[in-house]
């Protein structure tokens, strides 16, 4: 299929925009519910309340409403995380532990990106990869930028950027997931102790 057909077609109107976002928010309830392969358009524009026909004004498939989604998905972790940062005027270390509570709140808030980020590797593994290495690079381009200010002794790397988003992955899973009442600050904070003092 070509990758261009499979983009969503862009509204033209605040009708058709709140239809599209109405479609994108009913199908991560459902995929995040059923899963992919147990999920059906009928379904998910039931849940939307929109007509059959709307779906199909947007979308051309499921396959292409799910990589849409993946990406929008991508897109909102961005920019939730995004405002916390900029309004954060603290050293670098420090606000690597504003993003991932950041993180932690749209985990809690948002648990069926787990299951969808999960299935994106079989179903739209190109976005898959992306969500990852386009958030690896944001750290990593804030690291470098604390170390052109000289607020970290090392000179950081990918490896440092994907180790960083790897922690916050797993303590969205298990502190934002799995655990509905775990104390996100703390959590935070004791994961950015970890990145300014190490194991020591």
């Amino acid at each position: 299929m070509d990758a261009a057909a499979t983009l969503p077609r862009e509204p033209r109107t605040e009708r058709g925009r709140r239809t599209q976002r109405a479609i994108l928010d009913a199908a991560a309830a459902e995929f995040g519910d059923k899963g992919f392969h147990d999920s059906s358009i009928v379904s998910i524009t039931q849940r939307a309340g929109v007509a059959l026909g709307s779906f199909y004004t947007y979308f051309e498939s499921k396959e292409a409403l799910f990589k849409a989604l993946v990406q929008d998905m991508s897109g909102r972790v961005r920019d939730h995380v995004a405002p916390v940062l900029r309004g954060h005027p603290g050293p670098a270390i420090a606000a690597e532990g504003v993003a991932l509570k950041a993180f932690l709140d749209f985990a809690r808030d948002h648990k069926e990106i787990y299951r969808i980020i999960d299935e994106a590797e079989f179903v739209a593994p190109e976005d898959w990869q992306a969500h990852y290495l386009n958030t690896a690079a944001r750290i990593l381009e804030r690291l470098q930028a604390a170390r052109a200010k000289g607020e970290l002794g090392l000179d950081p790397s990918e490896v440092h950027a994907w180790a960083i988003m790897g922690m916050n992955v797993f303590l969205g899973l298990r502190f934002g997931v799995m655990d509905p009442n775990a104390d996100l600050d703390a959590i935070a904070a004791t994961a950015n102790a970890l990145l300014r003092d190490g194991l020591g």
